[in-house]
This record gives structure tokens, C-alpha cells and sequence, in this order.
């Protein structure tokens, strides 16, 4: 699969991002944590409403990253699973999904972050455009069906496989290799899914009988299972990494045990 040496730094209103590599007809960015006006462990620019931050602050956040995107953001109440939803103009904020696609301008499909993958999609004909949260508990799901399996089956311009490979997908910043260790039971559970997912996971240096993970290897795993051929941004290495770079991304590994609380970054997608 196609790779990208590193992040593509670019700024929208202001706010310093990350853009995404999509093809024509779709438009694709990710913020960083600077820019906002929260304090604290959500300083600066926390997106999300549901980590202990300050309402105000946050309504200011989205406010500001509503007006670099230029369309309006669909917020998602995310809850680690599989669930996916059209959104349009006459979406309400607050739908119980991980993944979110659409058809219609004015509107962008928006996940929050703060170590799991943002993975964006748009279709090869650049006229759909979807955003998924992806954590190891999303990726991998039940009986082999995980977010990104659950997207193919719901989304119209994903549910064919030569349509799949015609797409183009980005996946952002989130918990690298070298940071994200997990238990026996998380890399039993991908390898009883797939022998090949042991490829991902390696010895953990720190704790006997822990493994440390490679998340954006596991899901272009499952991508490439998928059909899909053309997979850029997040490769696992450290320049993609939120635990890595304090000052630029949030984390909730990272900073929940430190300081009891992270903000949350947001991935975007839109047509235009």
C-alpha cells in the first residue's frame, strides 16, 4: 500500500492541522490541540464535550473549527463500537455512531480522537465522503465484523469491492507502536480473528506477557482484507504519534493518568 514519509502540515482559519490526502471532490483535515481557548489538560483547542472541560470553551472550540472547515461538523456521541450513520444537512448533533458517512455538501463527517485512528474515506468518484472512529475495541468488533467492516456493509460507495479499491483513505494521528501496550487478551482476540494480525504486535519491553501494538498496521490489515488499495497518512511510526509529541497532540493515555482528564482532536471530511 502507498505510504507518506509523515505528516502534511496545513492550516485552516488559523488552526494549525493536518490535511488529508483524499482526491478530487473531497476535502479532508485534522486539528491539532493548539488554537482554543480551554486551560488546563484540555488547553487548547479541546473539541470534545464529554471530558470535564469548561461548555463554554468548548462551544468556542467548535465554533472556531467549524469556521476554518467552512462547512458545519456532525458531531457523533462515539462510543467504541461499530455503529454508522448518513449524516446530512438536517443531521442532529448527538447520534450513537463510530462512523459517519455522506453524500451532501454543507456538512462534514467529524470523529474525535485523543489516541484512537481517525481514518478518513472518500469514494474513487469523489462524490462520498466518510469518517470513522477506530480504537482497538472499534477496529476489531464482534465475529470478524469491526467499524470498518460494518462501514463496507452500510455505505453505498463502499459496499462493492472494486469500489472499495478505487477509494482513497487517510488515516491520522493517533497512539503510535512504540507507545500503545496492551494485554495478552487484546493481541489473543486480533489473532483469533486473523493469524496475520500477529504481525503487529511485538513483545512488550515493560511488562512480561504485554505486547505493544501497531493500531494503523492492524487497520490497514483490515483495509487491504477490505480491497482497499490506496491507504496514506498514520504508518505507525512516531511522527504520527499523539503520545509522542505533548505540545501539538492530546492523549488520553498520556494524560488521563497524570492529570485525570485529556481534550479530544477532531478528523473532518466533506465534499467541495
Amino acid at each position: 500500500m502507498p505510504s507518506e514519509p509523515g505528516p502534511r502540515w496545513l492550516a485552516r482559519g488559523g488552526l494549525p492541522g493536518l490535511a488529508a490526502t483524499l482526491g478530487d471532490g473531497a476535502h479532508g483535515w485534522m486539528s491539532t490541540r493548539v488554537g482554543g481557548v480551554s486551560v488546563g489538560p484540555w488547553a487548547a483547542l479541546n473539541l470534545g464535550d464529554h471530558v470535564g472541560d469548561d461548555p463554554q470553551a468548548v462551544a468556542t472550540n467548535r465554533a472556531r473549527l467549524q469556521a476554518a472547515l467552512g462547512v458545519r461538523p456532525v458531531w457523533l456521541r462515539q462510543v467504541h463500537g461499530v455503529g454508522v450513520v448518513r449524516v446530512d444537512g438536517g443531521t442532529p448533533p448527538g447520534q450513537v455512531a463510530d462512523a459517519a458517512w455522506t453524500d451532501a455538501p454543507g456538512v462534514a463527517c467529524v470523529v474525535l480522537v485523543a489516541d484512537c485512528l481517525p481514518i478518513l474515506v472518500a469514494s474513487g468518484d469523489g462524490t462520498s465522503v466518510a469518517a470513522v472512529h477506530a480504537g482497538w475495541r472499534g477496529l476489531l468488533g464482534q465475529g470478524g465484523v469491526g467499524v470498518l467492516e460494518a462501514l463496507a456493509a452500510d455505505w453505498p460507495a463502499w459496499r462493492l469491492r472494486r469500489d472499495r479499491a478505487r477509494s482513497r483513505v487517510w488515516i491520522g494521528a493517533a497512539i503510535g507502536a512504540q507507545a500503545f501496550e496492551v494485554g495478552p487478551e487484546v493481541q489473543a482476540a486480533f489473532v483469533q480473528a486473523c493469524r496475520d494480525d500477529a504481525a503487529a504486535f511485538v513483545p512488550s519491553p515493560h511488562q512480561r506477557g504485554h505486547w505493544l501494538a501497531n493500531l494503523a498496521a492492524l487497520a490497514r490489515a483490515r483495509l487491504q482484507r477490505l480491497g482497499v488499495e490506496c491507504v496514506l497518512g498514520h504508518d505507525g511510526s512516531s511522527a504520527w504519534c499523539t503520545v509522542a509529541q505533548p505540545t501539538v497532540f492530546f492523549s488520553h493515555r498520556r494524560d488521563a493518568p497524570r492529570y485525570g482528564a485529556s481534550g479530544r482532536m477532531a478528523a473532518a471530511v466533506w465534499l467541495g
